[in-house]
């Protein structure tokens, strides 16, 4: 994987000069190459010795002050095939691009200058985000692990000194974060239909902000005119409706989750198709470059394998949290929509049995996701799958 800038397109950073924002362009990156560097495991010093490189750019690169990104790209490659030959789990090393990706878009979202008139330079104007590298940004504002790098977060117990556990800014950059992203969504909000992407990603990433009141925002905007929580089906408005809900249920109220399931999914066939759209592309499935929303409509031949997105829903549905009744909604929908599919991988379906069998024993479900649920535990035991 060669790595290639999300954040790059469309934008026009600041000229040569230092700043703070600057410095901060290999933070995420820098974090995950050290992950890496004590699974293998290695001293800064004998990594550096096994890469060919100065004890002090490998501290460079963990410190983020010397980003990863600025690494030739040839040199890039070599290094990271080295790592897997060193022992360092792949799965890490391929997000290597994804984590620089995401430390050049922060900076660019600290350096914006979100006014109406430059709107359409916004970093997140121009670029539908995949998961990984949304989670990857969360990381750095909020600390929360991004499930990728979970599995390989235990730290080596001897340690000297205080260490950091996560690539979390400093308050002031956090703040400066946050704020740049709400007064964009107020430039967005006067550049109509034009920025609605910008809209909606700033939404979701502004919920990673925990003292940020989110419902109150929301509920503003929807009685200023400028917001439609719901929408009847599919139309241009759905993404962004959507977007909005989840904000909502990341900061723990997924009533609103519930409503667009209910209203603005089920029974329009566009608007499941559009769902299952989004979560291919969300989750890395459907590898296309997508500079707008369009492509969520789309019905005929999609980009994507069915077995792979169940198999990516599946392993999460009973870890999803305030997003389950969605993940159910998605699960059920996906097996309905293609005959058969259960048969395809009886490894996927006898996971899925497993989970569906956590979250019904635990009575906490709304009762429509239970029914979804039954029906889909019923249709694995009908195939044999049941546990």
């Amino acid at each position: 994987m060669v790595a290639q800038s999300q954040a790059g397109r469309g934008t026009t950073p600041t000229g040569g000069r230092s700043s703070p924002e600057r410095e901060l362009e290999g933070a995420i990156a820098g974090y995950l190459f050290k992950v890496i560097r004590e699974q293998i495991p290695r001293t800064q010093e004998e990594l550096a010795e096994e890469l060919g490189v100065d004890k002090s750019t490998v501290q460079g690169w963990e410190s983020g002050r010397r980003p990863l990104s600025s690494t030739r790209a040839g040199n890039l490659v070599a290094m990271r095939r080295r790592l897997i030959l060193l022992g360092a789990p792949s799965a890490l090393v391929d997000i290597l691009a994804v984590a620089m990706d995401a430390d050049l878009l922060l900076g660019e979202i600290l350096r914006a200058e979100p006014t109406r008139a430059r709107v359409r330079e916004h970093p997140l104007a121009g670029w539908v985000l995949t998961r990984d590298t949304t989670h990857m940004i969360g990381w750095a504002v909020s600390g929360v692990l991004p499930g990728a790098v979970a599995a390989y977060s235990t730290l080596p117990a001897a340690r000297r000194g205080p260490v950091s556990s996560s690539p979390l800014l400093d308050p002031g950059s956090r703040a400066r974060f946050f704020h740049n992203l709400r007064t964009a969504s107020d430039a967005a909000e006067r550049a109509g239909p034009d920025a609605a992407l910008l809209r909606r990603q700033v939404w979701y990433l502004s919920a990673y902000d925990r003292e940020w009141d989110a419902a109150n925002w929301f509920d503003g905007m929807r009685r200023r005119g400028a917001l439609t929580a719901t929408v009847d089906g599919w139309s241009p408005q759905w993404a962004e409706a959507r977007s909005v809900a989840a904000a909502l249920a990341r900061q723990g109220d997924a009533a609103l989750l519930r409503e667009f399931i209910n209203r603005s999914i089920v029974d329009h066939d566009q608007a499941e198709a559009a769902n299952l759209n989004y979560w291919a592309h969300w989750l890395g499935l459907d590898r296309r470059a997508q500079t707008d929303d369009c492509f969520m409509a789309e019905r005929d031949r999609p980009a994507w394998d069915a077995s792979a997105l169940l198999r990516e829903l599946a392993v999460r549905l009973d870890r999803a949290v305030e997003y389950t009744d969605l993940y159910v909604h998605s699960v059920w929908a996906l097996i309905l929509s293609r005959r058969n599919l259960l048969d395809s991988d009886p490894y996927v379906a006898r996971e899925l049995a497993r989970r569906v069998g956590v979250l019904l024993d635990d009575g906490l479900l709304p009762s429509e996701s239970r029914r979804k649920l039954e029906s889909v535990y019923y249709g694995l035991r009908a195939g044999g799958y049941g546990v």
